[in-house]
């Protein structure tokens, strides 16, 4: 059974998402049958490779908020993040392009490093210890903690190939109307939006691989009582 990710590494609900699947995933009997594709998406693609700014005053510049609501909005999430124990610093977050994290994801999927390892590193990166998600030296030192060389990460960095999965990914987000991230696409049937809680996830991925699973053939038996017939115990 596949299950297909959009995520943007900007977002915190994402940080959080990916959380609260890898919980119900860890409570799906099935789990090792499962292939979990992550997709690219942005939230904000004009934004700069890195704002001269913190998280708040770039919200408050690009939503138009004003700061007690934005403090307010982000104090939320952070309460939600600490209760899957994820750290999130909002004042050291350098807000950033997040265009060649994407790159970066579609570079170590390549080469058959670890991508789920890599997007949680990524998210730690910008959330928790205040690096920006722009920098190539940052995305080739992730690279290589998630199992591909470092020449493979520079060259995934350069790679118009891997741009132009990132840029159809994106584009096939629009075509399915998704507007929003985390958004979670099981056995490409039932979709799921938003960082739900693991049980969501959980029930999600049982309905998705019951319904995928072939039916057994009811037989109709016709005979009598039955004639000898031969079995694993032996032979009437």
């Amino acid at each position: 059974m596949r299950v297909d990710i959009w995520s943007d590494i900007a977002c915190p609900w994402c940080y959080i998402g990916q959380s609260r699947f890898a919980k119900g995933m860890a409570e799906f009997e099935h789990a090792d049958q499962v292939e979990v594709v992550w997709h690219s998406y942005q939230l904000d693609p004009t934004l700069p490779e890195r704002f001269d700014g913190t998280e708040a005053e770039y919200l408050m510049q690009s939503k138009g908020l004003p700061k007690p609501q934005i403090d307010q909005m982000l104090g939320m999430v952070a309460d939600a993040a600490a209760g899957e124990d994820l750290p999130i610093d909002f004042e050291a977050v350098v807000p950033a392009n997040s265009l060649r994290a994407h790159y970066l994801l579609k570079t170590v999927a390549r080469h058959g490093g670890d991508v789920d390892a890599a997007e949680h590193a990524l998210f730690a990166a910008h959330f928790a210890h205040g690096e920006a998600i722009s920098d190539d030296e940052v995305l080739v030192r992730i690279g290589t903690e998630c199992g591909i060389t470092a020449e493979q990460a520079r060259a995934g960095l350069a790679d118009e190939t891997i741009a132009d999965e990132v840029q159809a990914d994106i584009a096939t987000a629009r075509s399915a109307g998704v507007s929003g991230v985390p958004f979670f696409v099981f056995g490409s049937k039932y979709a799921v939006s938003g960082a739900q809680p693991p049980e969501l996830f959980l029930a999600a991925l049982e309905k998705t691989w019951s319904e995928l699973q072939p039916e057994k053939p009811a037989f109709i038996t016709l005979d009598g009582a039955g004639g000898e017939a031969c079995g694993p115990e032996g032979c009437d």
